[in-house]
């Protein structure tokens, strides 16, 4: 349990639902992995299709999460970069011609 303190720690005082505004793809797929547990739609009847649609949302949500992760990581390490005393961002030259 004292996981969870650490992780409460690092997000603060925000909500989930907070939090979720700023990763609108992965609120989607909460929202799509709700819709199935709460069968919204009122097709799921056997407890093998609940299994496969929860298990395909999970792994959406799954991929999604780490490719905003993926995409804050770059994010940081070329903010990093670009604050370092003397390194210039290097940009693409034009030739006239």
């Amino acid at each position: 349990m004292a996981q969870w303190s650490v992780i409460e720690a690092q997000v603060g005082q925000r909500s989930l639902e907070e939090r979720l505004r700023d990763h609108p793809e992965l609120r989607a797929k909460v929202e799509s992995l709700l819709a199935v547990v709460e069968n919204a739609a009122g097709d799921v009847e056997k407890a093998a299709e609940a299994e496969r649609r929860v298990t395909e949302e999970l792994r959406q949500m799954g991929h999604e999460a780490l490719q905003a992760w993926a995409r804050r990581q770059a994010e940081r390490q070329e903010n990093a970069v670009a604050q370092q005393p003397g390194v210039q961002r290097k940009e693409k030259k034009t030739s006239i011609g």
